[in-house]
C-alpha cells in the first residue's frame, strides 16, 4: 500500500473487552488486538487504557501512511451537541466524560464517537444484511440491550443522542413509579445481566429441585447451557424473555415501520433459532405488516465495520464529532 494512502483506527469499547483495529482507508483490516476493559479503574483508568492501546497501534503502523482519524463505539449515549460520552454502563462513575477531546489533544487527529449500537447499525448497512435497506432497526442483545435505528438511510440519534436506548422501555405499566438505578425496565428481563440474575432463582441442577451451582455467575451463559441440557426452568425463563423482547420489537415496529429487524450480540448466540421463532411469532401476532426479522451476518465485527465506515465517509463523520456539533447538510 502506498505511503500516501493512509490508515485509521477503529475501537470497539464493549461491556467487558476493548478491541483495537488498524485499517487502511480502503477498509482492509491490517492489525487487531483485544483486551479486557479495566472497568474497576474507573473512567480515568479506562480512558488511559484506550490511549495506551491507540499509542501501540500508532507505533506499529510503519509504512502504512498518515493516520487519518480514530472512531470509537461506546456503550452509552453520546451528546450530539458536545461529543461527550454521557455514560458508560460498564464503567462505574462514568458521567459526561470528554474522551474524544482528550484523545484529540493527545494524538492531534480527529476522533469520532458514537453509541456502540449505532456504530454496529452503520456497519450492518455498509457490509451486512441491511445493505441497501433504508429503514431498519439493529438490536444489540448482550450484557444489555440497545438499538441502532436507520430512517431513510441515516442513523436516527434523537435530540439528546439517546434514540434506541431500549433498555429503558417499560412493558409493565404499573411499575412506572419505580426507580431502576442500575438497569432499565426492559433490561431487567431481556439482557445478559438481567437473565443471569433471574436465572439464579429458576435454573435447577440435575435433580430439578436445587439451585444450580453455576447460578452465581454474572453472565447468562450458564442459563443457555442449562437450556441445551434440557433444564425446563431455563427454557421457560429464556422463552419468557424472548416473548417480552417480541412485544418490545412490536412496539418499535408500531413507531418506526421498518423494513428489517436485525439481531446481534452474545445473547443471540445462545439460542438463535428460539429467538427468531419466538420474537417472530409475537411480532406477527401484534403487527399486521410485520418486517423481516433476521440475524446479523457480521457477528462481533459489526461495530468495527461501522467505525471504519465512519472514518471513510465524511457524512458519517459530520453526524457526531467529538467536542463539537457538525451540521449535516
Amino acid at each position: 500500500m502506498p505511503e500516501s494512502a493512509g490508515c485509521g483506527i477503529a475501537i470497539d469499547m464493549g461491556a467487558s473487552h476493548l478491541r483495537f483495529v488498524l485499517a487502511s482507508v480502503e477498509g482492509q483490516i491490517l492489525k487487531e488486538s483485544r483486551e479486557r476493559v479495566h472497568s474497576e479503574a474507573g473512567p480515568r483508568g479506562v480512558i488511559a487504557q484506550i490511549r495506551e492501546g491507540i499509542a501501540r497501534l500508532i507505533q506499529s503502523k510503519n509504512g502504512l501512511g498518515t493516520l487519518r482519524g480514530i472512531a470509537i463505539g461506546v456503550p452509552g449515549g453520546v451528546d450530539p451537541q458536545t461529543g461527550k460520552v454521557v455514560d458508560a454502563n460498564n464503567v462505574p462513575g462514568w458521567r459526561e466524560e470528554d474522551m474524544g477531546r482528550e484523545l484529540e489533544e493527545t494524538f492531534r487527529i480527529p476522533v469520532f464517537l458514537d453509541n456502540d449500537a449505532n456504530m454496529a447499525a452503520i456497519g450492518e448497512h455498509w457490509r451486512g444484511v441491511a445493505r441497501g435497506i433504508e429503514n431498519f432497526v439493529f438490536i444489540a442483545l448482550g450484557t444489555g440491550i440497545g438499538a441502532g435505528i436507520f430512517v431513510d438511510g441515516r442513523i436516527c440519534r434523537g435530540r439528546n443522542g439517546f434514540a434506541g436506548e431500549l433498555f429503558r422501555m417499560n412493558l409493565e405499566w404499573p411499575r412506572w413509579t419505580e426507580d431502576f438505578p442500575d438497569t432499565g425496565y426492559l433490561e431487567t428481563y431481556v439482557s445478559g445481566l438481567g437473565l443471569a440474575k433471574l436465572g439464579r432463582k429458576v435454573v435447577a441442577n440435575g435433580n430439578g429441585d436445587q439451585p444450580s451451582t453455576l447460578a452465581d455467575q454474572r453472565d447468562a451463559r450458564y442459563i443457555f447451557e442449562a437450556l441445551h441440557q434440557g433444564d425446563p426452568g431455563a427454557h421457560a425463563l429464556i422463552e419468557q424473555s424472548f416473548v417480552m423482547l417480541g412485544v418490545a420489537v412490536a412496539n418499535v415496529v408500531t413507531v418506526l415501520d421498518p423494513e428489517l429487524i436485525v439481531f446481534n450480540g452474545g445473547l443471540v448466540k445462545g439460542a438463535p433459532d428460539l429467538l427468531l421463532e419466538t420474537v417472530g411469532k409475537v411480532v406477527r401476532k401484534m403487527q399486521p405488516k410485520a418486517p423481516k426479522i433476521t440475524l446479523s451476518t457480521l457477528g462481533d465485527k459489526a461495530q468495527i465495520w461501522g467505525a471504519l465506515h465512519t472514518l471513510l465517509e465524511p457524512a458519517q463523520q459530520c453526524a457526531i464529532r467529538s467536542a463539537q456539533k457538525c451540521a449535516v447538510t
